[in-house]
């Protein structure tokens, strides 16, 4: 049994899962760690050097020049590729059009899990993602499972991405994109997207964030010291 406490959030596109996890972040002093954005940036360095996907060499030895990192500023987490700021670029659509791919590789999924293990090892964490709960931390004392509506959820998206001054990308894409990334999460080989048999499913379709923050904090109050 871990002494310290590990809360795994997984859950579909644009579930909120990171604003869930950063909030609960913050509310408990815990370390966030974003896994998406972890193969976001990965995604992001095999676009920009043209790394191809089908030679199992060629993604092992990019894989070696890899150096992630995360800082927390404005009560943020920000990411860092090889010491460059990319929070936002890994958002951008480029990104998301080829991340389930990159993810879905067994040579990629398997670097990223043990690092991710690493950073939980002996800190009170939060992490989200699509297998936390059923693959990197499958011991962890609370696990959250997220969806909501795909229309829901892909106006969600959209709204963000303007927010961040893309201006070209349509609802309907952004839609389109949820849907095929939805199907490739959950039918890939390597660490599908599946609920743990012990996860807590949360739908927030219709609630705001601070009631799912209050929801989550009820369910992990019981493993706090008192």
């Amino acid at each position: 049994m871990r002494k310290n406490l590990v809360i795994a959030i997984d859950g579909y596109s644009s579930c909120g899962k990171s604003t869930l996890a950063k909030a609960l972040a913050k509310k408990l002093g815990f370390i966030y760690i974003d896994s998406g954005a972890m193969y976001r940036a990965v995604t992001l360095y095999f676009i920009r050097n043209q790394v191809d996907m089908s030679n199992p060499e060629a993604v092992t030895d990019a894989l070696q020049h890899i150096e992630l990192n995360f800082h927390a500023r404005d009560y943020q987490s920000h990411i860092t590729l090889n010491g460059e700021e990319v929070s936002e670029e890994i958002r951008q659509m480029p990104v998301s059009e080829n991340v389930s791919a990159v993810s879905a590789n067994k040579i990629v999924r398997k670097e990223m899990v043990k690092q991710q293990q690493r950073m939980g090892k002996s800190k009170n964490i939060v992490m989200d993602g699509r297998d936390i709960g059923t693959t990197v931390f499958a011991d962890a004392q609370v696990k959250f499972f997220m969806t909501a509506d795909p229309k829901i959820r892909a106006e969600r998206r959209f709204r963000e991405m303007q927010s961040k001054g893309d201006t070209t990308t349509t609802l309907e894409e952004v839609f389109e994109n949820l849907a095929h990334r939805d199907y490739a999460d959950t039918t890939r080989v390597e660490s599908p997207l599946t609920r743990a048999e012990d996860a807590i499913i949360l739908d927030n379709t219709n609630i705001t964030e601070t009631e799912q923050l209050d929801f989550a904090m009820e369910q992990v109050q019981q493993y706090l010291p008192l």
